[in-house]
């Protein structure tokens, strides 16, 4: 199969660590042909097809040189048989922009991986607000007289901006509401952006629990990022320590709730972001973790996905 990647530039990628990596190096076994866009590639003129500069690449093996360009085409994105939407957050205008040029391939007859649509009514941190019975008290605003007023009521809360990653923008204010003034003006752009603001979970400490959903059914396997020395972010790209274990049974009632929910919608891969036993995201842009989990536990995720993804396109 011709498997087509939109993904950030290939010479950032940390393939020691990296999910789409560990996606193309799995299918590259398996004979699949791989080749790889950026958005600003994909193109769409009047009367013609959604298209993108693509590069046909093969992998080499090594840790740093890691793939080897064998050709540069222009491609309609519904000649590859399938199209995988691996870009990182933001979810800026700039992102929604290539979602909608995936939908219009669709329309062209392109399968296009986690659905385009899907990916513009699940936004990251949001979503989980239809999912009241498993979140901690959280309040989506962008008034700081509205913020003061949670902090009163649950006194230590975690406030984040709706479009981050990685831990970016997270801040803690603890029970004597020291900066809370600051710290709300600041990631609300005095009251012009919105946030969301969250009752601490003191359960972070045994970590922030990735849980991988594939094709509705969960990977057997979390990873814990436990927040080091003293942060609050267990986030790995905030320096959190990864550590894999089984799912407890309130990561498993969580999972197979909205697993299937979420794989009807178009969702094939799924992270959710569980502290404890609360839910605390719900990430579908290009989640992560596959090789620390396959590393600690021979539990292989990139063999799972790409089993799913052919079976979805045998389907």
């Amino acid at each position: 199969m011709k498997l087509l990647f939109v993904v950030d530039p290939l010479d950032t990628f940390k393939t020691y660590k990296d999910s789409t990596f560990a996606m193309m190096r799995e299918a590259a076994a398996r004979g699949h042909e791989l080749w790889a866009c950026e958005p600003p590639q994909i193109v769409w003129q009047r009367d013609g097809r959604v298209q993108a500069e693509a590069a046909r690449i093969t992998l080499t093996g090594e840790a740093d040189d890691w793939y080897t360009v064998e050709e540069m085409a222009v491609m309609a994105l519904a000649d590859a048989d399938a199209v995988l939407m691996r870009k990182d957050p933001p979810f800026d205008a700039e992102y929604l922009y290539a979602t909608h040029l995936l939908s219009q391939a669709e329309r062209e007859g392109a399968r296009v991986f986690n659905s385009p649509q899907a990916l513009r009514e699940h936004p990251e941190k949001l979503a989980i607000m239809a999912y009241p019975q498993f979140i901690a008290p959280t309040l989506v605003t962008r008034d700081i007289e509205t913020v003061r007023a949670f902090h009163a009521q649950h006194r230590d809360v975690i406030l984040k901006p709706l479009d981050g990653m990685g831990g970016a923008g997270i801040f803690r204010v603890k029970d004597d509401g020291l900066n809370l003034g600051s710290v709300a003006e600041t990631l609300t752009r005095n009251g012009t952006q919105t946030i969301m603001v969250q009752k601490f979970l003191p359960a972070i400490t045994e970590g922030d629990k990735r849980v991988l959903v594939i094709d509705g059914e969960p990977v057997p396997y979390a990873l814990a990022r436990i927040p080091q020395g003293g942060e609050v972010r267990g986030n790995l790209a905030a320096g959190g320590k990864g550590v894999a274990q089984p799912l407890s049974e309130s990561d498993l009632a969580i999972a197979r709730h909205l697993g299937p929910i979420l794989a009807a919608r178009g969702l094939l891969l799924v992270g959710l972001d569980i502290i404890g036993d609360r839910l605390t995201e719900i990430n579908v842009t290009s989640p992560t973790c596959f090789q620390e989990i396959t590393q600690q536990t021979g539990w292989d995720v990139a063999a799972r996905f790409i089993d799913a993804l052919e079976a979805r396109l045998k389907a």
